[in-house]
């Protein structure tokens, strides 16, 4: 566990490196929004999963960090970073903290952390754009849009004080969070030029992360202290919210996040070695403390 965790840091680390090169150096409230948002750091779990999809299924597996999956990782945070930023708002999940710091609109005001977020994603695309893959443009677009964060976002806000059943959490749960780790996996295996049994398997592998990575943030809402959390605690399992805590329980969401782990270690078992991080990642999410 511990030695995925250092993996996981000693990636991220390199990554902000990277990400340097991409943080607008304006003095306008926006630049500075940006940058606060986009390089306070995170697990970088989505440029991750790019960039290590793109390792294994490549033909050139020490090249670690090609330019087309340098460029869809990028691309895949920026993104992400327009949904935390968004996701905070006032209007959305009300939220004062993310990852121990000050939220972008409590930092900087509402009107500045709304138009971040659109500059974000609006960069993401730019970004995206200079590998020149239309196919990649395709995916994040899906990811991002109603069919996947919006919508899933949209289900969140509407059913809230109406309980849903199993399958229509996992619906929402495959939106909301799902959608850009399938993305980021799928970006990958573009990157590598992967075949068609290996994205599939990749995909298969990304959506039971998904929901194993939505299903493990229930859990720590709940049992996690807000100095690991980095945001408040109890918000996400509030009276009328969702979660799979709610539906189903501590004990019985810990046992759901062990078969989800199960299951994705079976689709890149073929492909990946029991050390390799891909293995082992969903056995990481599971015991996650943050």
């Amino acid at each position: 566990m511990n030695d995925v965790q250092e993996i996981l840091q000693a990636r991220a680390a390199q990554f902000e490196e990277i990400l340097q090169g991409y943080l607008p150096g304006g003095e306008s409230v926006v630049a500075q929004a940006i940058r606060y948002s986009l390089a306070d750091g995170g697990k970088r779990i989505r440029s991750t999963l790019v960039l290590a999809f793109c390792e294994l299924f490549g033909e050139e597996p020490a090249k670690a960090a090609p330019f087309a999956a340098t460029i869809f990782a990028v691309a895949i945070e920026m993104i992400h970073c327009y949904s935390l930023i968004h996701d905070d708002l006032p209007c959305m999940d009300d939220d004062d903290y993310r990852r121990g710091r000050l939220s972008c609109h409590r930092k900087f005001g509402e009107q500045a952390a709304l138009l971040a977020g659109d500059a974000l994603l609006a960069e993401a695309f730019g970004v995206a754009a200079q590998a020149d893959c239309m196919a990649a443009i395709s995916v994040l677009a899906r990811a991002a849009g109603e069919a996947g964060m919006v919508g899933g976002q949209w289900m969140d806000l509407s059913y809230e004080n109406i309980k849903m059943t199993r399958a229509q959490l996992e619906e929402m749960n495959r939106h909301k969070t799902g959608a850009l780790l399938v993305a980021a996996c799928e970006l990958g295996c573009l990157a590598a030029e992967a075949t068609e049994e290996q994205t599939a398997a990749a995909l298969r592998y990304a959506d039971h992360l998904g929901l194993l990575f939505q299903l493990t943030d229930d859990i720590l809402d709940v049992t996690s202290a807000p100095e690991k959390l980095g945001k408040t605690p109890g918000k996400d399992n509030a009276a009328g919210k969702n979660t799979w805590v709610a539906l189903l329980g501590i004990e019985r969401a810990k046992m759901a996040a062990q078969e989800l782990a199960v299951h994705a270690r079976q689709e890149v078992a073929p492909f990946a070695g029991e050390n390799e991080l891909l293995y082992c990642l969903p056995g990481w999410l599971v015991g996650r403390e943050y």
